[in-house]
């Protein structure tokens, strides 16, 4: 998987499970957009990132650290359930 598609997985995971919509993002992204960034079509900016990740309620870095894990061999990559965890928590990610 590359870093678009892995991306793409860790945006629609975290917007699904906070029970977002894609229209919950109009504040700082059209739907369309959003949809390209779901799909791996297109990637973002930082600022973009950060707007996206204000609108999740999670630091832009917790998108980031869930991208790099399912870029992971398959030995390293941990299962989505991590995602879990990384949404539930506002404090500082130790990598």
């Amino acid at each position: 998987m590359n870093l678009r598609q892995a991306f793409a997985k860790a945006l629609k995971t975290f917007r699904t499970a906070r029970g977002l919509t894609q229209e919950d993002f109009s504040d700082v992204s059209s739907r369309t957009y959003l949809s390209t960034l779901e799909r791996g079509l297109k990637s973002p900016t930082i600022d973009k990132l950060q707007a996206l990740a204000k609108v999740l309620n999670v630091h832009p870095v917790t998108i980031l650290v869930l991208c790099k894990r399912s870029t992971a061999p398959p030995c390293q990559a941990p299962s989505y359930a991590m995602a879990g965890a990384l949404i539930g928590s506002n404090s500082s990610i130790r990598l």
